[in-house]
């Protein structure tokens, strides 16, 4: 069972290709030549392959009725580069998430304001996710978009300054306005001071004392618009999806009868998805075609420099998630009865959640400099290394994962199945994905590209 986490976006390097198909070094061939040398899969191993390569559509979260408008993904990615929600003006969502860095940070664990304790989570494939951060203190994408302008070690902001940013630029006043109606009336200074929010760690900052003095309707006018904001950045981040790796373009040719295409992965490749689907035992947690369960597991890992995990993970993540005013059956999710909000209210936190962290898809795993919820591993082979010993684990009392048994893999296993890993880089995304857009607003006549 693997369960990998992190991200760094160095650009993997694309295997050697031929004229007989892109994917397989020519000496894998026999003669060099013609056609590709492909391992015997068996009928579960196939089925196995044809599971984890439809990921299709790019499904939409009836909990934002932005979801799925061209104009609410152009202005999404405006904030998600717009520093002017931070504090000071100097943070953005891409400095932690930056594209150039696979959308994460390069770092063990996060540090902007301050250094954090968990690593910052790529932010791919995230559209097909039912909970978010490590913890699952969240459960749609755009509550977990707001959470982080707020957070003390992240951005630094507040609720209030994040809208009167908004409300100061015409430009993004109107685009905002066009998209979900007239902002508070954030010009009346007795009813909406210059910065407040809710208590989160302090309770004595003067923000927080400037919320608890306004009146219920109006902290519900600025929650909803603050809500909204993350709904438009959650927008934009559902377009930031990995599809058609070379692994992809293996299985499927290998279920269609496509000759060609089975030289998209090497022998060695080949030999590493077996193990995989084998041997690793690595479906247990990372199935389907975002290799992930989407869901929390206890591993008993280490700190990073050492010692028994102290984190406790899910087990106050779920508290966190039940409290937060923003979650799917809270006022301002725009579809409180439906299947997120039907997860929600079964959900419960016990002693079985501690230490718990959720499963991250290995798509573009590759790219990453980092593993683990804390970063506890540099590197893809430490992770691997790990699996196949169990060195270092800690019991987590009578809940630790009892699925988790060394896996004693060989040296040769170890490099075949990092092998196999590294194939499941994505095609790169449009290039304007990747920057801020001049302007609030699409361009006259701009193309939306599908994900």
């Amino acid at each position: 069972m693997l369960l990998l986490s992190g991200v760094c976006a160095c650009a993997v390097p694309a295997p050697e290709t031929t004229d007989a198909g892109e994917g397989a070094p020519a000496a894998e061939r026999p003669g060099g030549g013609a056609a590709p040398v492909v391992l015997e899969f068996s009928e579960r191993e196939l089925r196995h392959m044809r599971r984890l390569t439809t990921l299709g559509e790019t499904p939409l979260d009836a909990t934002n009725r932005f979801d799925g408008d061209p104009r609410a993904e152009h202005l999404g990615r405006y904030l998600f580069f717009d520093a002017g929600l931070s504090r000071d003006g100097d943070v953005a969502c891409a400095t932690c998430h930056d594209p150039a860095l696979g959308f994460s940070d390069g770092k063990p664990v996060a540090e902007t304001l301050a250094k954090g304790t968990r690593r910052t989570p790529p932010l791919w494939n995230l559209a097909w996710g039912h909970w978010f951060f490590h913890d699952g203190r969240a459960d749609s994408l755009w509550s977990q978009a707001v959470a982080p302008i707020e957070n003390e070690i992240e951005m630094g902001g507040d609720r209030m300054a994040a809208l009167r940013h908004v409300a100061g630029d015409p430009e993004l006043r109107a685009a905002f306005e066009e998209l979900r109606g007239p902002l508070p009336e954030l010009d009346d200074r007795a009813r909406f001071p210059e910065r407040a929010r809710p208590a989160d760690g302090d309770a004595a900052r003067p923000e927080v004392a400037a919320w608890r003095g306004m009146e219920p309707e109006d902290r519900a006018a600025v929650e909803g618009a603050f809500s909204d904001l993350g709904k438009l950045i959650a927008a934009y981040e559902r377009r930031l999806v990995s599809r058609d790796s070379r692994f992809d373009r293996f299985a499927i040719a290998l279920l269609g009868g496509d000759p060609a295409g089975r030289a998209a992965l090497t022998l060695q490749e080949q030999r590493g998805l077996r193990l995989f689907l084998g041997k690793g035992r690595c479906l247990m947690c990372h199935h389907g075609p975002n290799f992930s369960d989407g869901e929390f597991h206890g591993l008993g890992l280490p700190e990073r420099l050492g010692g028994m995990p102290t984190d406790p993970g899910r087990y106050e993540g779920v508290p966190k998630l039940l409290a937060d005013p923003f979650n799917a059956t809270g006022r301002h999710s725009d579809e409180r009865e439906g299947e997120r909000g039907l997860q929600l209210r079964g959900l419960v936190a016990g002693p079985a959640n501690w230490g718990e962290f959720k499963t991250p898809s290995l798509r573009n795993v590759g790219e990453r400099d980092f593993f683990m919820h804390a970063g506890q591993f540099d590197s893809l082979r430490g992770v691997l290394e790990f699996y196949s010993t169990l060195e270092g684990a800690a019991p987590l009392h009578q809940h630790q994962e009892q699925v988790l048994r060394p896996r004693e893999f060989s040296e040769e296993e170890i490099d075949d199945l990092e092998a196999f890993l590294r194939s499941l880089q994505g095609r790169p995304l449009p290039a304007e994905l990747l920057r801020a857009p001049d302007s609030p607003r699409p361009a006259r006549g701009s193309k939306v590209h599908a994900p």
